[in-house]
């Protein structure tokens, strides 16, 4: 792996040191990623202590700097801000000579290079796995793609709507008299971004313990069935599409989203038979306990129509507030549904330091979601989402070892071309 060293934030002409450590403290990441697949899965191994240094187009950088800007917030970033905690950027035209051989020097001295163009397109740029790993034999090299390098759908496009479409998650989102829907987050991307870390991290182990480096091609298409695989136990085995059954469950009753009387919504959820004498006595229906259609979960889902409208009304007659408590006490899985909003405040949420703020040096303060997983020992350190070029000199000074002189010719070159085009 790469040579130890500590993580600095770097504006051009002044200098941060942030030191920290973290399991892959010493890895360096080339990330010639953008937009949400292949950023999520930098960003987790930045979290893990990697070095990341994020590669940008001068004209711009990664897409989400300009789309997605908020109402109230268009002067800044906050989009690219979700995505692309503790990296570095600088500026590379792969379409330049120059700026080619200034790449392929870089990542003679990464571990890592992720990257999720269109399939082709880094072979046409000349930074493809076959062109790097030559001088790198020890790299680990990621592909990220809609449905993979080859295979008859290799030159599609694939957006995460219409990856979520391909894999069959909208035909079960939804319900029994509703047109299939999207899930509202990108998920198929972010999937695909941790599946990603995972092949990574095993390639690193295996690089460490003395192995070659791997090329790895991972597809949005496999990974978002990979993530359904758990719930299509009946369309492998038996042939059958599940359908649609809104926030119910095809194998368990109660399980809903059931109103209270301030209008807020309760999820809950009977996972087996030991939790049903609990909840009849949460709800004061201990008389379903004899009740010979509900004394089984099978029975029950036969007899869902039955039941659910009665539950309706016992949870339409008092406040979200008022069934916490009692649900609690009982054991019984349940959850307010949250907006965005109230679960960034969740008391959980707040426990855990899920949250994080950052000082960004244009936006001041800024939240985003940290890591989920709390580790002991020495942790990386989290730092704001990088100005676009902002640690070029900084990188070129470390990896490469250039002079001042050096470093200033290469910017100057740069701020040459960007005008001269």
């Amino acid at each position: 792996m790469g040579p130890g060293s500590k993580n600095q934030t770097t504006s051009l002409g002044a200098t941060s040191e942030v030191t920290g450590g973290g399991p892959l403290s010493g890895v360096r990441v080339f990330d010639l990623s953008q937009v949400i697949a292949g950023p999520h899965c930098t960003t987790i191994l930045a979290d893990l202590g990697a070095e990341v240094l994020k590669i940008e187009r001068p004209d711009g950088g990664d897409d989400l700097r300009t789309v997605g800007r908020y109402k109230g917030r268009e002067g800044h970033e906050d989009y690219f801000y979700a995505n692309n905690r503790s990296k570095k950027s600088i500026c590379l035209n792969l379409k330049d000579d120059h700026d080619r051989e200034v790449a392929h020097s870089l990542v003679a001295r990464a571990d890592v290079v992720v990257e999720n163009f269109a399939p082709g397109t880094v072979d046409r740029l000349g930074v493809g796995w076959k062109d790097l790993s030559p001088a790198n034999p020890q790299l680990v090299y990621c592909s990220i793609s809609g449905f993979g390098q080859e295979g008859p759908y290799r030159s599609r496009l694939a957006l995460d709507p219409v990856v979520q479409a391909v894999a069959g998650v909208m035909s079960v989102i939804g319900t029994t008299d509703s047109e299939p829907l999207m899930i509202g987050a990108p998920l198929a991307d972010v999937i695909s971004g941790i599946y990603s870390a995972n092949f990574i991290l095993a390639a690193l182990y295996e690089v460490q313990a003395g192995g070659t480096g791997r090329y790895i091609d991972v597809s949005l298409q496999d990974a978002m069935l990979s993530a359904l695989g758990p719930r299509m136990g009946e369309a492998l085995q038996g042939g059958v599409n599940p359908g649609r059954f809104g926030n119910q469950n095809p194998m368990r009753v109660p399980a809903d989203t059931y109103k209270t009387a301030d209008g807020k919504f309760l999820t809950i959820i009977v996972q087996n038979e030991r939790f049903w004498e609990p909840f009849c006595r949460v709800v004061k229906r201990e008389e379903f306990i004899a009740d010979e259609r509900y004394k089984t979960q099978a029975l029950r889902v036969l007899h869902r129509d039955e039941l659910n409208p009665v539950l309706e009304e016992v949870f339409a007659s008092k406040t979200a507030a008022e069934w916490c408590p009692i649900l609690e006490a009982e054991r019984i899985p349940f959850a307010m549904v949250n907006s965005y909003l109230e679960a960034l405040v969740d008391p959980q949420v707040k426990h855990r330091g899920t949250v994080r703020e950052l000082d960004h040096p244009e936006s001041g303060k800024i939240r985003v979601v940290g890591s989920p997983g709390i580790m002991t020992g020495s942790a990386a350190p989290q730092f704001a989402p990088p100005l676009l070029n902002q640690h070029a000199q900084e990188v070129l000074r470390e990896w490469l070892e250039w002079s001042d002189t050096e470093i200033q010719e290469f910017c100057a070159a740069q701020t040459y071309s960007r005008r001269r085009n």
